[in-house]
């Protein structure tokens, strides 16, 4: 368990010592836990992530699942609302004549006309979830399979 080991060292302190952990970790098979604030150093080691808020667990996942879980749609202000109904909104940043909406994706839907997806990074992930206390990436159960049956008996 590691908590901020990088902030007394130099830039190229900090990237010999990650090398050397990533070595270490996978020659060995272990896991590491690193507590960070610095977004940087997770993207470039970071294979799970947790992200805690207020004393509670606001984000937990494989990195590469919740990236490919969400996106970024950017387009017309006027058509923020249509977003909204459309899509699981985490963040949203709205100026007058245009918006950036972080949202999970959903497998079928497309942005709506005027709109463009882009893929999130761990920065945006993280800081979207933070400024919004009240989201939460968690995992939830598994969808059923088609034609699969459920119920008590």
């Amino acid at each position: 368990m590691l908590d901020e080991p990088l902030a007394p060292l130099d830039p190229v302190a900090r990237h010999e010592f990650l090398a050397s952990v990533m070595e270490t970790a996978a020659g060995d098979g272990m896991s590491v836990l690193f507590s960070s604030h610095v977004v940087a150093e997770l993207e470039r080691i970071a294979d799970y992530l947790v992200v805690l808020a207020d004393g509670h667990v606001q984000v937990t996942g494989d990195v590469e699942t919740l990236l490919g879980g969400h996106q970024i749609l950017t387009g017309p202000a006027a058509g923020a609302g249509t977003v909204r109904a459309q899509f699981d909104v985490v963040h949203a940043q709205q100026g007058s004549a245009q918006a950036h909406v972080l949202v999970r994706r959903r497998s079928a839907a497309q942005p709506p006309g005027g709109w463009q997806a882009h893929p999130v990074t761990l920065e945006e992930l993280m800081l979207a979830y933070l400024r919004e206390p009240w989201a939460s990436a968690l995992p939830g159960p598994e969808p059923l399979a088609t034609g699969a049956v459920t119920g008590a008996t």
